[in-house]
């Protein structure tokens, strides 16, 4: 999607500090972490959200979750715990509709958030 912007930092248009990357999942930092560690994980495909990807390529959706693990081992907060969060939809959050996995560590995560 040409006004999508993380289609655009899939395609390098919009620059973006790119910590993983495969054939079919990028993962980078949020310009606006909420946590020592807040990393996002997208596929290159557009899905506007996590039930269209589930629904259109589940084992898609697997790739972004088996990426969203190895970046908490990367980061060095699998072991003391992180957090996966999709945003589905404005009324939770969701302000960039290409379905992205938010991984949170390197501080306590309180439940329930927000």
């Amino acid at each position: 999607m040409t006004d999508c912007l993380f289609c655009k930092i899939v395609s390098g248009d919009v620059p973006a500090k790119i910590v993983r990357e495969t054939g079919r999942v990028v993962a980078f930092r949020d310009i606006n972490p909420q946590a020592p560690t807040h990393v996002l994980v997208i596929p290159r495909d557009h899905h506007p959200n996590a039930g269209a990807l589930a629904a259109a390529d589940a084992g898609l959706l697997g790739e972004v979750m088996t990426e969203a693990h190895q970046v908490a081992v990367d980061e060095g907060v699998a072991d003391s715990g992180y957090r996966v969060v999709f945003n589905t939809g404005s009324g939770a959050g969701q302000t960039v509709f290409h379905v992205h996995a938010h991984v949170l560590g390197g501080r306590g995560l309180n439940w329930p958030p927000g």
